[in-house]
C-alpha cells in the first residue's frame, strides 16, 4: 500500500499550486507529465490535492517535485 501524506498541518497542495503557477504549468500538463512517468493521477485528483481535500501519495509528491523542478523543502513548508 502506497504511503499517503496528510495535509492537516502542511500546506502541500497550496504549495504545489503556487509553484505550478509560478512555473506556468497547467494542471493538465502536470497530470500528463505524471502519466508519462507511469504515475496515475487525474486532473480532478490534482484539484482536490491542491485544495487540501485529498491526501497525496509519496510517489505522486516525488513526481511533482521532479516535474516542477523544485525541492521537498519548498513543497512541504
Amino acid at each position: 500500500m502506497e504511503q499517503k501524506i496528510k495535509q492537516d498541518e502542511i500546506r502541500i497542495g497550496k504549495n504545489i499550486c503556487r509553484i505550478r503557477k509560478e512555473k506556468s504549468v497547467r494542471q493538465t500538463e502536470l497530470v500528463r507529465q505524471m502519466d508519462l512517468r507511469g504515475i496515475s493521477m487525474t486532473r480532478e485528483a490534482l484539484v482536490k490535492i491542491e485544495r487540501g481535500i485529498q491526501h497525496i501519495q509519496a510517489v505522486q509528491l516525488r513526481a511533482i517535485r521532479d516535474i516542477l523542478g523544485t525541492t521537498y523543502d519548498e513543497l512541504l513548508k
